[in-house]
Formats: structure tokens, sequence, C-alpha cells
């Protein structure tokens, strides 16, 4: 068996062989950056854009809207930028950049789970279905589902709409309360939706439907903006409890923990009960008044947050 001579190596082989050792190291050193900052999977993204997605309403006030240049503000807005702020801190870097994406109540916890926005900062209920898909924030705000009706309409309860039409927005909490409520009082309601609060609104504005039912401060809000408190009232018992969160990615315990931490800081910072007054008891940027006094239950949990954080220090 002969021997078989090696050929020498040519300047162009040897030019492409430390071509690739070098891209080989630098992807090894990129990797082992990556792995040394210990980034779960939505900060690492965050870090590499040096930006941070926003889901945003349109039409939520005063928790995400629009003001009179179409630019997104509110109450969970505020908040989200508290959380933007500490997740700079948390991937070193403080001038992240804050892109806006609209989301709907039908598709922001598809948003999430799609990796299409970071933070849903809109009015979002925390409960325990959607905790088994996605994450949140401690409380921000409490709320339930209630009624508008026309201040002229003999209504001043659900049962007192047997028999007629409700629109609810499509894929709120608010949807599934008012068909529960209507197979238990067995009310006959025909239930209808619409994509947004300000569609729903205009429902009734517009005699599609004799009641809207959605979380109270919602309605009160939109009747505010819509400066209509002489057109319409909202009525009823409390159809339903629905606490808000800022929702997130769930499964990134990091994340999860930038998250409390923003809020430890508002909490020790006293910041939270006048972020809170900005929104819902001053005049807000567009306008109008809520005038809605904190509720005893969110000021406990403000508390909390405020004593956790003295603990922590």
């Amino acid at each position: 068996m002969g021997r078989i001579l090696a050929r020498p190596l040519t300047l162009g082989v040897l030019l492409l062989a430390a071509s690739l050792l070098a891209t080989s190291l630098f992807a090894t050193s990129a990797l082992a950056q990556t792995v040394s900052e210990g980034l779960s999977p939505t900060l690492s993204t965050i870090k590499s854009a040096h930006a941070v997605r926003l889901g945003y309403r349109e039409s939520s006030p005063p928790f995400s809207f629009l003001d009179q240049s179409g630019r997104p503000i509110g109450y969970s807005l505020e908040l989200c930028e508290a959380i933007v702020e500490e997740i700079g801190v948390e991937v070193d870097d403080p001038n992240l950049r804050i892109d806006y994406v609209k989301v709907t109540s039908d598709d922001r916890i598809d948003a999430v789970l799609q990796n299409k926005i970071d933070l849903e900062c809109g009015s979002t209920t925390a409960n325990a279905e959607r905790g088994k898909r996605v994450a949140f924030s401690p409380l921000i705000f409490v709320a339930g589902t209630k009624l508008m009706v026309p201040k002229g309409a003999a209504v001043s309860g659900v049962a007192d709409l047997k028999g007629r039409t409700v629109v609810v927005t499509k894929g709120t909490t608010n949807e599934q309360a008012m068909h529960a409520v209507d197979k238990k009082l067995s009310l006959g309601l025909n239930i209808v939706t619409a994509p947004d609060h300000e569609q729903s609104f205009r429902m009734v504005n517009d005699g599609k439907a004799d009641a809207f039912a959605t979380d109270d401060i919602l309605l009160y809000g939109l009747i505010a903006r819509h400066k209509a408190q002489e057109y319409f009232r909202v009525v009823g018992d409390y159809l339903s409890y629905d606490p808000y969160g800022i929702m997130f990615r769930k499964g990134e315990p990091q994340l999860a923990a930038v998250v409390e931490r923003a809020f430890r800081k508002l909490g020790s910072n006293r910041d939270l009960v006048p972020l809170y007054n900005k929104w819902f008891i001053a005049r807000l940027p567009t306008g109008e008044r809520l005038n809605v006094p904190i509720s005893l239950q969110l000021e406990e949990a403000f508390k909390a947050m405020d004593d956790s954080a003295g603990a922590n220090n």
C-alpha cells in the first residue's frame, strides 16, 4: 500500500482556515458572554435590541389610551416605564428605547405568548385561568363588571335587562361574567361583542345595545372622556371581581424579579399613591377628571409593597 503524500497548504487555504477559526472563536466568545450574563430570553432580546416593546390599548382610560396627539399615555404605561427603568439596570443599558405596540382585548395575551410585546400595559385582569399562560405584576387596581346604560333607562341592575341586548368587549373577563349571570338567572340576554371598548360604548350610544358590560372604572373613564355624564350612568352590583396587573411572559424568574423590584422601589419611594392620584383623582392630560378615590384593598396592597421594600432594605 503506497503512502499518501500530503499536499502543501496554499496561502488561500491558510487564510480560509484562519478566517473560520476567527469566526468560531468570535461565536464561542459571544455565546460565552450571553451565558455569563445569565439573562432570561426576554431580557436577552431586550439587551440585543436596546428596546422594550410595550403593548398599549387605545381606549382604556385612564390605564392606557391616546392623548390628543395620538400618543399612548396612562397609569399602566407609567408603571411599565418604571419597569423599563429597572430592566435597564438589570441588562446594564440605561438608555433603552420604548417601542409602543397596539394590542386589543382579544389579542393581548397572544401578543405576549408570541413574543410580539415584552410587557402588556393595559387594563388586564390577573386571574388563575390566565395565570396558567402568562405572568402578572403585583396588583395595580381592583375593578369589577358593571353596566353602562342610558340615563333615562329603567335599569338598576342586570335583572332589568331580561331579553335585551348587552354588548361586551371581545376577549374580556366581562364577556365570561355576562354569560355566567345570564345562565344563572335565565335572563335570555342577547350578548353581542365589539372589538374594543370604544366600539362597545358606541353601540349603546347609537341604540344598538341596551347596556355595555365591562369594568366599572373603564365605564367611568369612557363616560368622562366623551363628556357624556348627562347621557349615561353606571348601575348594578358587581358581577365579577377583576384585579389588574401588568402582563408578561411566564417561566422567566429573572424577569419576574425585575418587575417585583420595580414595584418595591415605587413602594419604598411612596410613589404609588401619588401616581394613582395623578390618573384617577387629578385632571387627565386629555382634560377630563374621574375623581375615583383609591379603594381600601388597593391602598393596603400598596402599603404592603412599601412594607416589603422596607424589610428588604
